[in-house]
C-alpha cells in the first residue's frame, strides 16, 4: 500500500513535469521527473520521481475531483474518516473546505524518500505543485493542514513525540498558530478542545 501524502488543490492547473523538473534543478536537486510515454508532459496522470542513480522515489497520481473519478471517491472517504476526529472545530472547517477541492494528487512515498538526500527532492516536486494548485494538504498517520501548512487535524497514533507546527480555530475563526510538543499529553488534551497548549510556543 505504502504511505502517502497528498495534495487537495483548489485550483486544477495543467503542471507540466518541464516546470517540475525545473524548480528542481534550479534547487540543485538531481533527479529524473519521468511519465508513461502515452501521456502529454502537461496533462499527465501518473508521475514516477527517482534520484540520480535510478532509484525509485516516489509515484504521484493526479486524480480530478469529479464524478465518476477516484479523486471524488477519495475526497469522501476523508468526510468520513474526519468526522471523529479532534479538534471538532477543525473537522467541521475541513468538512466544509472539501467542497473547494478541484483535484487530488497523491504522493506514495517509498522507502528511498526518506533518505536525507532524497527527501529534499520530493519536497521539491510537492512545493511546485501545491504553489499552483493552492488548498490543503494530507499525510497518513498525521492528519491534516489549513492553507498555510499548519496542523489542523489529530490522525497521529498515541506514541508519536516530536515538535510540530500546528494551528487551531478561535472564537473568531482565525487560525491561532503554535508549536506543540506532540509527546506531551496535556499539550494533546488541549489541542484535542481546540485550544492552543498553555505551554506551546506561539508564533
Amino acid at each position: 500500500m505504502g504511505y502517502y501524502i497528498r495534495i487537495l488543490g483548489t485550483q486544477d492547473p495543467d503542471v507540466s513535469i518541464h516546470e517540475i523538473s525545473s524548480v528542481v534543478k534550479k534547487e540543485n536537486l538531481k533527479a529524473n521527473i519521468s511519465i508513461d510515454e502515452s501521456e502529454t508532459p502537461e496533462n499527465w496522470s501518473v508521475l514516477l520521481i527517482t534520484n540520480e542513480r535510478g532509484t525509485d522515489l516516489a509515484q504521484v497520481e493526479r486524480n480530478p475531483v469529479i464524478d465518476g473519478e477516484l479523486g471524488k471517491d477519495e475526497l469522501e472517504e476523508f468526510r468520513e474518516a474526519i468526522t471523529e476526529c479532534k479538534p471538532a472545530s477543525a473537522a467541521t472547517w475541513l468538512d466544509q473546505y472539501f467542497d473547494k477541492i478541484k483535484v487530488i494528487y497523491a504522493f506514495q512515498l517509498l522507502n528511498a524518500a526518506f533518505e536525507d538526500e532524497n527527501y529534499p527532492i520530493v519536497e521539491a516536486v510537492r512545493n511546485t505543485i501545491f504553489n499552483r494548485t493552492g488548498g490543503i494538504l494530507q499525510a497518513d498517520g498525521e492528519g491534516f493542514s489549513n492553507e498555510d501548512g499548519f496542523h489542523i487535524l489529530w490522525q497521529f497514533s498515541d506514541k508519536v513525540t516530536g515538535d510540530w507546527h500546528c494551528a487551531v480555530l478561535n472564537g473568531a475563526n482565525d487560525w491561532e498558530r503554535f508549536i506543540m510538543d506532540l509527546g506531551d499529553i496535556k499539550q494533546r488534551q488541549e489541542f484535542w478542545v481546540g485550544k492552543v497548549p498553555s505551554s506551546a510556543n506561539r508564533l
